[in-house]
């Protein structure tokens, strides 16, 4: 294909005599004429400090800057935020976590159109990065690739291997007094090795694969880990393929479309991924005009085999992934057995068919990583999306088989976490009772905080296969167990979650895609008339606009649907 011309919109501010000051201020950051005549890249990187996931995202954007001279293209770094899931677990802090998928999507949207950027490369690590960077790209809808920072590896204590959702469950032990102080220690202080995103099929490994199936980032990087020396490659390489994007006009919507989304899911679903892959590829998908809802979800659920053993309910790390052909190798096997689109446009400007022609599909067995089709460790999905008369709009829940299909019995009722937890902690939970955790959703909390804490104390108690949860609120990809999150609508709101009473019999049916009160309509609307929102207090700015700005959580939680 014929190079088109490569300066499209940084030309306004870099060589464009009616725009001095522009000019000027680039001069002044020491940029040559050469570089301004070239297309500017925007690096977005999401790294700061205080977390695995992103502490070395910063030297990855500096590495993706070095190599884009090599290229012919102006890299130039800016930064945009992260909250870091497994600090703020449990705390109030969590409110902010997925908020700051919007603020990165704001963010990018902001940095790349208010500098007339022609393109940019988002590094992103945590779980709320990688679709907040998705759909500030789509916003631009210029050429765009995103770069996962890759996995942690494995912890290890006294021989077992340990991951972040370890260091949650040991504190249920500890509640339990089923560990002792020197092991719980032991456990906290190796859970987490170094570098990288939380190591199972949790919310960022899920996302880092739905992306790269989606074809908006490079094969591979998915499942490289943060600290090997193929990720650093790929830093270098990428813009190799932006220069391919820009040459022939390839953006966000030429690439995510119906098809892609749909790739995207059937891989989430295969490998065993988060819930919150239902709220981000909603989002995504808003954002690309694709017109996909939660009914697709639930279509594609019931024709798509789990094949994936990872952790948090299998055994297996994206580690081990990489060490048996990385995620390429498992879509070429899902590929050839004809439940991928291979027609997809990706960032490397090749379908996904092309990227994966001269790859070895993985070789499943009911002791490897990805199980065969043919003996899936479920027929079908394990994300279920639920109605009924506590779930009029939708509910979704992590059910792999592994805890039954159904649950029923009486609600213990909690109108936030805390409470929750301290119930768990003062073993006021017992055997056969379903947890409802509200007033905890995008609105009432605001923020839709997730539930890891009190799910880990639940396994962590041993109560994993015993007692059921339900909430308004979301779970962490680290959540196993029988839970049902994204209850729609929410209490705040006035949805049936918050007219339920402690004993109120409740039924989760993942075969018949059920979730119910044994509460009659008319009890219900009696008890609405008595019923108010709780009151959220000493709202300000972030969290102020969220409540007010939020839609609900089977429309995605996305902030710009009026």
């Amino acid at each position: 294909m014929t190079p088109r011309n490569l300066k499209k919109y940084s030309w306004e501010i870099s060589d464009n005599d009616e725009h001095p000051a522009g000019k000027a201020m680039l001069y002044a950051t020491g940029l040559s004429d050469k570089k301004m005549k070239q297309p500017f890249v925007g690096i977005a990187s999401c790294g700061y400090e205080s977390n695995p996931c992103n502490m070395h995202l910063n030297d990855f954007a500096g590495l993706i800057k070095q190599s884009s001279q090599e290229y012919d293209l102006t890299g130039l770094v800016f930064n945009t935020i992260g909250i870091s899931d497994g600090t703020s677990m449990g705390t109030l802090g969590m409110r902010y976590s997925l908020v700051s998928r919007e603020i990165i999507a704001d963010s990018i949207e902001s940095f790349i159109l208010g500098h007339s950027f022609d393109s940019c490369i988002a590094v992103a690590g945590c779980d709320k990065n990688m679709p907040g960077a998705v759909m500030g790209m789509l916003r631009i809808n210029r050429p765009s690739i995103l770069v996962y920072g890759g996995t942690i590896a494995s912890g290890n204590y006294k021989g077992e291997k340990l991951n972040i959702v370890s260091a949650f469950e040991a504190f249920g032990k500890r509640v339990q007094g089923n560990i002792s102080d020197e092991d719980y220690d032991g456990v906290i202080r190796n859970s987490c090795p170094g570098k990288g995103a939380c190591g199972g099929m949790y919310t960022a490994n899920t996302m880092s694969s739905a992306i790269e199936a989606m074809g908006m980032s490079l094969p591979y990087s998915a499942s490289y880990p943060a600290n090997s020396p193929e990720k650093l490659r790929e830093c270098q390489d990428v813009n190799k393929y932006m220069r391919i994007l820009l040459e022939n006009d390839i953006k966000p919507k030429d690439i995510i479309t119906r098809k892609s989304i749909e790739n995207a899911v059937r891989v989430t679903i295969a490998l065993g991924g988060s819930t919150n892959a239902v709220l981000h590829l909603l989002a995504i998908a808003r954002t690309a005009g694709v017109d996909f809802t939660l009914e697709d979800f639930k279509a594609i659920n019931a024709t798509t085999p789990m094949l994936g053993d990872f952790k948090p309910s299998g055994k297996f790390m994206m580690e081990d992934l990489h060490e048996q052909g990385g995620l390429p190798a498992f879509m070429k096997y899902f590929l050839e057995k004809g439940y991928l689109h291979g027609d997809c446009m990706t960032v490397t400007g090749k379908t996904l068919a092309e990227n994966l022609a001269d790859i070895d599909p993985i070789v499943p067995s009911m002791v490897n990583v990805i199980h065969p089709i043919e003996t899936p460790l479920k027929k079908t999905g394990h994300l279920c999306i639920l109605k009924g008369n506590l779930a009029p709009e939708g509910a979704v829940s992590k059910i792999t088989g592994k805890e039954g299909t159904s649950f029923t019995g009486p609600a213990k009722v909690y109108d936030s976490e805390q409470e929750a937890n301290d119930a768990i902690r003062d073993h006021q939970v017992k055997s056969g009772d379903v947890i409802v955790i509200r007033s905890v959703g995008p609105k009432g909390a605001p923020g839709m905080p997730e539930m890891l804490k009190p799910t880990s104390m639940i396994i962590g108690a041993g109560l994993g296969s015993d007692v059921a949860l339900i909430t308004d609120g979301r779970f962490s990809g680290g959540t196993h167990g029988f839970v049902v999150g994204h209850v729609t609508p929410e209490a705040w709101c006035g949805g049936p979650i918050g007219l339920l009473k402690d004993g109120d019999i409740i039924t989760i049916d993942a075969d018949a895609l059920e979730l119910s009160a044994a509460v009659s309509e008319e009890e219900f609307a009696n008890r609405r008339n008595t019923w108010s929102p709780r009151p959220i207090q000493d709202l300000q700015g972030t969290l102020k606009k969220y409540n007010k700005l939020v839609a609900t959580a089977s429309e995605g939680c996305v902030t710009d649907k009026f």
